[in-house]
């Protein structure tokens, strides 16, 4: 029942089930969680699962806002590979990876706000991830072990550098985040990516979070400065600022939120949020009304989709333990 239930309506016939149950109408549900035939045939492709379908999905906490399963879904679809890709809400990711841990439970997205804790949960990492200290992206191989990649910065550095106005590059000689100042709001698993990501194209940081200690932490792994979220409010050092907003902070369905006052926005030649349910936040439409340029989080969740998808349906290679 309710959305955890999803899982088990879709992958009916995965496990030998005849029937599943739909309704014909998304306001007339017969129980909590209970998806529209429509989402079934169309999103779910229910009618192509079967004993061997390999099952994917995002962990998430909340997780009905996410996009990932429509995205990965058509995609899957499109090339014909076997799988299909579901929102799975859960409470404690080490108890879901250890509860579901057939091998047919073969790939996972990790989003907010598991991604550190993921980390503790894989038994390999790639050398970002390691780097980074968070995964976006489990891929479980045939023996049971659980792989952890990191994503989530380069997708949100490409949309930053796409944003500021230059093409990404591997040579931070070249990219325009290079000898910028940004501002990083939040220390979680996507602070800490866009926070190394940037440090990587020759960024200066500067990490403000709620915790502070928790600002100053992720300030010294990648040679940055610590401020207090309230700082921002006057935080004006110099003038061409990028912020980068990588709290959930507007995020449906709190879609008031809003990390720094409008007045403040004024500061920054640039600002991102990773945020992209719903596609323009409050900080963006703000940041707009101030005349200053915005990137939503659409173009980083697209970007880093497309690094998972990869993983998903490619294999498994360059992995230190």
């Amino acid at each position: 029942m309710g959305e955890k239930g999803l899982m088990s309506r879709v992958l009916s016939p995965k496990f030998g089930g005849y029937l599943t149950f739909g309704s014909l109408d998304a306001t007339k549900v017969s129980a909590p969680g209970q998806p529209t035939v429509e989402e079934l045939i169309d999103i779910y492709d229910i009618r192509r699962i079967g004993p061997d379908t390999k099952v994917l999905g995002v962990i998430a906490n909340p997780v009905k806002q996410s996009k990932s399963p429509v995205l990965h879904n058509t995609c899957l679809q499109s090339v014909g590979y076997n799988a299909v890709y579901l929102p799975l809400l859960a409470d404690n990711i080490a108890r879901f990876l250890s509860t579901y841990s057939s091998p047919d439970f073969s790939g996972f997205s990790c989003s907010l706000p598991f991604k550190v804790d993921a980390v503790q949960c894989c038994h390999e990492h790639d050398p970002v991830a390691k780097s980074i200290g968070a995964i976006s992206t489990i891929i479980r191989r045939p023996d049971g072990k659980l792989l952890g990649y990191n994503n989530d910065y380069i997708g949100a550095i490409c949309a930053i550098e796409d944003g500021i106005g230059g093409p990404g590059s591997k040579n931070a000689a070249v990219t325009p985040l290079a000898g910028r100042l940004l501002v990083v709001v939040g220390a979680g698993g996507a602070g800490k990516a866009i926070a190394y990501g940037a440090k990587e194209k020759g960024a200066r940081i500067v990490v403000a979070n709620r915790t502070y200690e928790k600002a100053v932490s992720l300030a010294a792994a990648v040679g940055g400065h610590a401020l207090r979220l309230a700082e921002l409010e006057t935080f004006r050092p110099e003038e061409g600022m990028i912020l980068a907003n990588a709290t959930s902070l507007g995020m449906y369905p709190n879609v008031d939120g809003t990390p720094i006052p409008k007045q403040a926005l004024s500061f920054y030649d640039v600002v991102f949020d990773a945020v992209y349910a719903p596609k323009v936040t409050r900080l963006l439409r703000e940041a707009e009304e101030c005349g200053v340029k915005v990137v939503s989080g659409v173009e980083m969740f697209l970007r880093q989709a497309l690094g998972q998808f990869e993983r998903f349906t490619n294999g498994i290679e360059g992995f230190d333990s």
